[in-house]
């Protein structure tokens, strides 16, 4: 039992330290993406900045400089986000 008794301890921290929090940012970015509606300023993954102009269930509208474009609600992230409201 005591050989097995490190083994069990990096485990469990490996799941506390890495896992869990990995859990928490995905479900963070889940609700922020379900949340999104029109007037909703977001830079997208690739860097794209834009206004949300049309929310339908899988992809939004965004309004660009350049024009519009049909995004997938999965390509704006949270980080990038906030760091554009801070601003």
């Amino acid at each position: 039992m005591q050989q097995f008794l490190p083994f069990l301890l990096m485990f469990v921290v490996m799941i506390v330290f890495m896992i869990v929090p990995q859990q928490r940012k995905l479900k963070k970015e889940k609700d922020f993406q379900s949340a999104l509606k029109i007037g909703d300023k977001v830079i997208t993954i690739g860097g794209i900045h834009g206004k949300v102009s049309e929310v339908s269930e899988a992809t939004l509208i965004i309004e660009t400089m350049s024009g519009k474009l049909k995004i997938d609600r999965s390509a704006v992230s949270v980080e990038k986000s906030v760091a554009l409201k801070a601003k």
